[in-house]
């Protein structure tokens, strides 16, 4: 159709590119990290056997990562004062940097604090949830 007197063809705006939502989507994912937690008995601080295998793979990644730093978290299942579990989990936190220092990492690279039981992993009220928040959490601060 011809345009009226006076007037000019206005090209419509080129479209946006398309973009690759799988890589967005994988951009915005959290990196899983390489650092493997620990878990506790009831009311106990003392690493168990079973926590060895994931402490050695935690070692030999802070052992090829020189630099990194790190803070132990620990936590607490919900029964219990928040008082008491606050120690309970600065004592978990602790045991595990000490198992570290033993293992030749040292220690100003590692933080501990408590969360006791104010940042459950999994919600519930009976041992199948309890088990899961009874742990030592790694996070690393610096690469």
């Amino acid at each position: 159709m011809p345009l009226p007197p006076g007037s000019e063809a206005v090209a419509p705006p080129p479209s946006p590119p398309r973009e690759q939502p799988v890589a967005q989507v994988a951009q915005l994912a959290p990196k899983e990290s390489p650092l493997k937690d620990i878990f506790f008995d009831f009311d106990k601080a003392e690493i168990r056997p079973d926590a060895k295998a994931p402490l050695a793979e935690d070692i030999s990644w802070l052992k090829g990562h020189p630099q990194a730093a790190i803070t132990i978290e620990g936590h607490c299942d919900e029964r219990g004062t928040s008082e008491y579990n606050l120690g309970l989990g600065q004592r978990r936190a602790k045991a595990a940097k000490d198992y570290l220092v033993a293992s030749s990492i040292e220690g100003k690279r590692i933080v501990t604090v408590s969360y006791g039981k104010e940042r459950p992993f999994v919600l519930g009220h009976d041992e199948t949830a309890w088990r899961w928040n009874r742990r030592g959490h790694f996070v690393i601060t610096k690469e």
